[in-house]
């Protein structure tokens, strides 16, 4: 036996409930009479979907016609659990142990700012200072080559003011900052 799907839109309220009643109560007499002699399906709905329509036209339809759309081409499909999880399931699967926020014992207070940080790790503020001074070395190597590319592969020195270049300093690329070396900036 073929069913068949009827999808009616009524506004909501008190007013077309018995709109709808009335509509459905005709639907059974004019389905009744079409079978006469064979067992009426049992009635009810089978799907309702209430809602803003979301979904527009397939855009790579050229030929403009619409014999092969359906209903079911309109519909979001998503996938449902088959069962509810207990709120026990739920509470272990939130509160399981390797969720939770671990209490961090290795924090240990930065030498050169003061700001905390993790043991064995770069301070964060301090990360920001020694950024800064190599886009600054990284400029005056670009201004001495001519370029960031043509650099010769060679090895860079720099030196701050106060300072001179060692007899084992020859031969390398020599970079001059008119400032004091900063604390964290040791000189090998």
């Amino acid at each position: 036996m073929a069913g068949a799907l009827l999808v009616l839109v009524v506004p909501r309220g008190p007013a077309s409930r018995g709109l709808l009643r009335n509509c459905w109560d005709f639907l059974q007499r004019k389905f009744q009479q079409s079978w006469p002699g064979l067992p009426s399906p049992p009635w009810g709905p089978a799907l309702a979907v209430q809602g803003p329509v979301i979904f527009t036209e397939p855009a790579n339809d050229t030929s403009g016609s619409k014999e092969n759309s359906s209903l079911l081409d309109s519909i979001f499909w998503m996938a449902a659990p088959k069962n509810r999880r207990s709120i026990e399931v739920n509470r272990c699967r939130r509160r399981n142990p390797w969720k939770l926020i671990k209490v961090k014992n290795n924090i240990d207070v930065c030498p050169e700012c003061g700001h905390l940080k993790l043991k064995h790790v770069l301070c964060g503020f301090c990360y920001e200072k020694v950024r800064k001074e190599t886009a600054e070395i990284r400029q005056h190597i670009g201004k001495q080559e001519g370029g960031p590319f043509k650099a010769p592969p060679t090895e860079t020195v720099v030196l701050y003011a106060g300072e001179t270049p060692s007899p084992h300093n020859q031969g390398k690329r020599i970079i001059e900052q008119d400032k004091k070396r900063p604390s964290w900036f040791t000189q090998n």
